[in-house]
């Protein structure tokens, strides 16, 4: 049995992160696609929380990343792209992730999320590190401007993560993991 769920998790996280790239653009499409998202995703949040603007203008770093997430009653599985900026060198690395959890949950959800890096080591250790492991609890229900869902913040090891849901619909409690990779073909 858990060999059958570990085999469904990989599997799930590979489809989803599949489905949330961008195909067969090249290299030069794909980098201006994942630009956009992180363009359209911050005038977002500086929508609803205009304080951020100077956070991250201050900060070290940011990254920015689209989640495709489902929920299926104890799994859950989830896979996405972003990119990462270093504001002290001027850098942006290009990632992927993927992400499997436990717990209670059952929906489809598609989200952004928004990590502001308050030094450099946190910058540096999340680009060549890029485990991320937590809980997490949340209720969404929405579809394109209809509905609604909360902006998560969550502060851990001189990170501060936000989250926007763009739509879905989820009730869900779960521990997961999530991997955060760089993309060899966008770098």
């Amino acid at each position: 049995m858990k060999k059958y769920i570990a085999i469904s998790l990989v599997l799930i996280t590979t489809i989803l992160t599949g489905c949330a790239t961008t195909g067969s653009a090249s290299p030069d499409e794909k980098r201006a696609l994942v630009q956009s998202m992180k363009n359209n995703t911050l005038n977002k949040l500086y929508a609803q929380k205009p304080d951020v603007k100077q956070q991250i203008a201050n900060s070290a770093g940011y990254a920015v990343f689209d989640n495709a997430n489902v929920n299926v009653v104890l799994a859950s599985f989830g896979g996405g792209y972003g990119v990462v900026k270093n504001n002290l060198t001027g850098k942006s690395t290009y990632m992927n992730m993927g992400e499997a959890g436990l717990g209670l949950g059952l929906g489809v959800k598609d989200f952004n999320v928004v990590m502001v890096f308050h030094n450099q080591a946190a910058v540096n250790r999340f680009i060549e590190h890029g485990w991320a492991f937590g809980g997490n609890a949340d209720a969404a229900a929405k579809y394109e401007d209809k509905g609604g869902a909360l902006v998560a913040e969550a502060i851990a090891d001189q990170v501060t993560v936000y989250s926007l849901t763009e739509n879905g619909l989820a009730l869900q409690a779960v521990l997961k993991g999530t991997k955060f990779w760089v993309d060899s073909e966008l770098n």
